[in-house]
């Protein structure tokens, strides 16, 4: 017996001027083992294809008219949780080998955007190669992970239990410290 979709409709978020992304996250988190996710939104969420295709599903997206959007996220049976990339996870980085401790914590939760984003790159950039920084963040922080990538840092991270991101960044060898 399969389980229902559970549906959420960002629309009216959305009209309202808020950002659904939180609720996406909350609806992703409270989801039965092997039960999808239908997303109604007013465009095609491609971005969100990409955070929860690395959460284990697969999008199914049809235009349903007036330029609304329903989207399928169909947990695959090979999903893993918590979110882990770049190649590190588990405790270590890429090719098995064990990060240092991170040498500074950061707390962004407090911070309105792009402040949470601003503060970790800042910090970063001061750090030698092969230091690590933990930041927990007021949500997954998709814009700074593909910053990271592009600036040369792996990192790993999850949602915590209050909704919170923490995320471990290894500087990467591009950094130099000051």
């Amino acid at each position: 017996m399969s389980i229902p979709p559970l549906d959420l409709d960002v629309r009216p978020i959305l009209r309202d001027g808020g950002e659904p992304f939180g609720a996406i996250m909350e609806a992703v988190a409270g989801l039965a083992p092997g039960q999808s996710l239908r997303l109604l939104a007013p465009f095609k969420p491609a971005p969100l294809f990409g955070v929860l295709g690395a959460r284990g599903f697969e999008p199914s997206a049809r235009e349903i008219g007036g330029g609304d959007w329903e989207v399928l996220f169909t947990p695959q049976a090979a999903a893993t949780t918590p979110h882990n990339d770049n190649g590190a996870g588990n405790g270590t980085g890429a090719g098995g080998e064990r990060w240092p401790e991170p040498s500074i914590e950061l707390d962004n939760r407090d911070l309105d955007p792009p402040e949470p984003m601003v503060r970790t790159l800042e910090v970063l950039e001061r750090m030698a190669p092969g230091e690590t920084l933990a930041a927990i963040l007021p949500r997954e922080p998709i814009f700074l992970l593909k910053e990271l990538e592009t600036r040369g840092h792996r990192w790993r991270g999850s949602t915590t239990a209050d909704g919170s991101y923490r995320i471990v960044v290894l500087a990467g060898e591009g950094q130099a410290a000051s």
